[in-house]
């Protein structure tokens, strides 16, 4: 490590005015087009890259990180405040963000995930800078099968994520695996549950009309509902914001959950086709598997907000380390990035710890900045976001919806894929109705295509033996890691179960 080459490339990054101007204008396009669900930080990057063709290296490469990281920060906005979130990494984080904004905690849920990004951030930069030709090595021995165990272990999450029903959440799954096989076979293209005709399923149900239906349609069905019934209460919505950031007592209660989600984002972020949507819900699970409190989890807490919002701009770092170190893009936004650095007549790989050393550091930098400036961003728009549960539901639901709906329209400009969206709508309406949890569906959706895609290159690797499997160091330890997360989390619900259990036999006694 060049130590005063790393401190003369901040310098240079921090202290260039057009740098610090465009990335603060990413930070806050990122937001913005991040908080609109559907609009995810990739689709924000694809459209504002052609702004940076005029630009320096740095001042570009500024812009689009600071869209990437103010769009995995704006993702929380909708998740927490409308029960929609953003991106699909947010999915994790409406867990327990919407619960807050429902107890009159919409401030505190945002203020919680805006610091909890910025830490894990931070955390992924650190990482990023002195660690990347290591894990850059590491990820280089994961083939088919140890991706495929990834997955395996991503899905023994959904005993963790289940709730109070285990046998549920596992219905649910399941109904997501199978969502997964309708379309065109990812290895051989064959249609499955589809004809030829179906030109909308081809590529199988799309993830963000998917994702949009079950929990914002769905939640805008279920409002309707209250408000025919007569059981819409309008929340609290004169909500002080005294303090953007969280305060001292809140901030020690979270740490331990934004350090383990911000490491465990950076090293999935790190593994190229694993991304921020895998590593939320893995430290999720993570967290909430080591709480003194498993079963508060869920009901709206700040521990469950930081876990996932940490581990989700940890994945902006990690995500960056394959793309410099080895040419290869971790995630779709960095795919797009080494398109700008192409652009720029620079090939990322290990070419360019030698040639382009001073480049690096001032990519680093970048990023750095480019948290810095979601931070501030966030720190100025939290009381005007806050004050969105101000408006009266019967207003909200109908703009919720037209979101919504144009949000599952703008993927591919596909009247169907609203359609989807509507259908999903219902489907998440009536499972909540009976409390059949969301979140395994979204997580079967998105580690289905990646498990089925590796298992069958795996099989064809291996001629059909799949026992092969366990001579591969790290895919048994994805393997025992998964069986302890399965084991685990059945006992601590077991624990809980039996805790409600007690607690209302003792109220029916009185």
């Amino acid at each position: 490590m060049n130590w005063s080459l790393l401190a003369s490339s901040y310098g240079a990054v921090f202290g260039n005015v057009q740098v610090l101007l465009m990335t603060f204008l990413g930070a806050l396009g990122g937001v913005l087009l991040g908080a609109i669900p559907g609009m995810t930080a990739t689709m924000g990057v694809a459209l504002l890259i052609p702004f940076s063709f005029g630009m320096d290296l740095i001042p570009s490469i500024g812009l689009l990180l600071g869209i990437y990281c103010g769009g995995m920060y704006g993702g929380s906005i909708s998740a927490i405040l409308i029960h929609a979130p953003g991106t699909p990494a947010a999915a994790a984080t409406l867990l327990d963000g919407y619960p807050m904004c429902q107890k009159g905690q919409a401030g505190k849920a945002l203020s919680v995930a805006m610091f909890a990004s910025f830490c894990g951030g931070v955390i992924g930069a650190l990482i990023m800078t002195f660690l990347s030709p290591i894990i850059a090595d590491m990820a280089m021995n994961f083939g088919p099968g140890e991706m495929f165990m990834l997955a395996v272990f991503g899905l023994s999450v959904i005993v963790a994520i289940s709730g109070k029903s285990i046998a549920k959440g596992l219905v649910s799954a399941f109904f997501g695996m199978l969502l997964c096989t309708v379309g065109l076979d990812p290895t051989n293209g064959i249609p499955r549950f589809i004809t030829y005709k179906q030109t909308g399923l081809l590529e199988g149900f799309q993830f963000i009309p998917t994702l949009i239906g079950l929990f914002a349609v769905a939640e805008v069905i279920a409002g309707v509902e209250r408000i025919i019934r007569g059981e819409e209460k309008q929340e609290s919505s004169h909500e002080k914001i005294t303090n953007v950031l969280p305060d001292w007592q809140t901030i020690k209660q979270i740490w331990p959950n934004i350090l383990s989600g911000g490491i465990i984002g950076t090293f999935i972020g790190a593994i190229p086709g694993a991304g921020g949507d895998i590593a939320v819900f893995v430290s999720y699970g993570f967290n909430k598997s080591l709480s003194k409190h498993p079963e508060l989890w869920g009901t709206g807490i700040p521990n469950g907000v930081a876990s996932t919002e940490s581990a989700n701009n940890g994945c902006s770092g990690g995500a960056m380390i394959p793309l410099l170190s080895l040419g290869v893009p971790g995630d779709s936004v960095t795919a797009i990035l080494l398109g700008a650095f192409i652009m720029k007549g620079i090939q990322p790989g290990p070419m360019m710890y030698i040639s382009e050393l001073p480049t690096v550091y001032k990519v680093f930098a970048a990023l750095m900045l480019a948290n810095l400036a979601m931070l501030v961003v966030g720190c100025l728009g939290v009381r005007f976001f806050a004050k969105i549960v101000s408006v009266e539901k019967k207003m909200l639901y109908p703009i919720i919806l037209v979101i919504s709906l144009l949000g599952a329209f703008s993927i591919n400009k596909n009247v169907f894929d609203v359609g989807v969206c509507v259908v999903f709508g219902i489907i998440g309406w009536l499972m909540n109705k009976y409390e059949f949890p969301l979140s395994p569906i979204l997580l079967a959706l998105i580690l289905g295509p990646m498990c089925e895609k590796n298992f069958v290159r795996y099989m064809n690797i291996q001629r059909g033996n799949f026992f092969a499997i366990f001579t591969s160091p790290i895919a048994m330890v994805f393997l025992i890691v998964a069986v302890a997360t399965i084991l685990f989390s059945i006992y601590n619900q077991s624990k809980i179960n039996k805790r409600e259990a007690a607690h209302k036999a003792a109220q029916k006694a009185q």
